[in-house]
């Protein structure tokens, strides 16, 4: 059965996001530890940086990789992990995943400026650009994920707004060990969330703690 599905990393804490960046340090030093788990799997690299070497790891945390691809037909996402706040008014921006990006499928960018012409990228992934509300935004995306699942990509805002509006139906955290102390936290607002899910959990050989809310 199709489902509408959140996967995000956070910190001990419930913050998705970090704040330590500088120009010399574009993504902080924070980032890489906060997502270094996932970032390690074998399924990662072959996905995301296209490694065929066989390289990474093969445990747990390949295991919930391999589900965050698996079966999806459609993606949402807001302007910043597309990465659209980075040049905002250069039309030509093609965001920042690379000439093939690893969704290989429609992705819906939510955007509040004025929507951009859709991008057809190698690999299968195409972003189109719209200024929705989330039900109207899932509504487009189910139609083009033809009966398989909807990810809701994040970042934790856009995340927490189909949370909110009672749309997801599984929510996967993997929690880092580690405190940020600051930025983004998926949690705020989201007060009893738990009673409208079954809730499971996994530690993997990392440390990472998989959190899994199943409606």
């Amino acid at each position: 059965m199709m489902a509408v599905r959140v996967d995000l990393n956070i910190s001990l804490d419930g913050f998705a996001t970090t704040t330590d960046q500088t120009p010399e340090t574009p993504f902080g030093e924070d980032w890489p530890r906060l997502v270094g788990a996932y970032v390690a799997t074998r399924t990662f690299r072959e996905r995301v940086l296209h490694d065929t070497s066989g390289e990474g790891t093969t445990g747990v945390d390949d295991e919930y990789a391999r589900s965050y691809f698996a079966e999806i037909g459609a993606e949402i996402m807001g302007a910043g992990m597309f990465g659209l706040h980075t040049f905002p008014d250069d039309p030509d921006w093609r965001g920042w995943w690379g000439d093939e990006p690893p969704f290989r499928v429609p992705v819906f960018v939510l955007t509040h400026s004025a929507p951009r012409p859709s991008i057809v990228m190698a690999g299968g992934t195409t972003f189109h650009f719209l200024a929705a509300t989330p039900q109207v935004a899932l509504d487009r995306a189910l139609e083009a994920a033809a009966g398989k699942d909807v990810r809701v990509g994040g970042g934790a805002t856009v995340a927490r707004d189909f949370l909110r509006a009672g749309l997801v139906d599984e929510l996967h955290v993997a929690i880092a060990p580690m405190i940020l102390g600051r930025g983004i936290r998926l949690w705020d607002d989201l007060r009893g969330l738990e009673s409208d899910y079954d809730v499971t959990a996994e530690t993997a050989e990392s440390g990472t703690v998989h959190l899994t809310f199943r409606r």
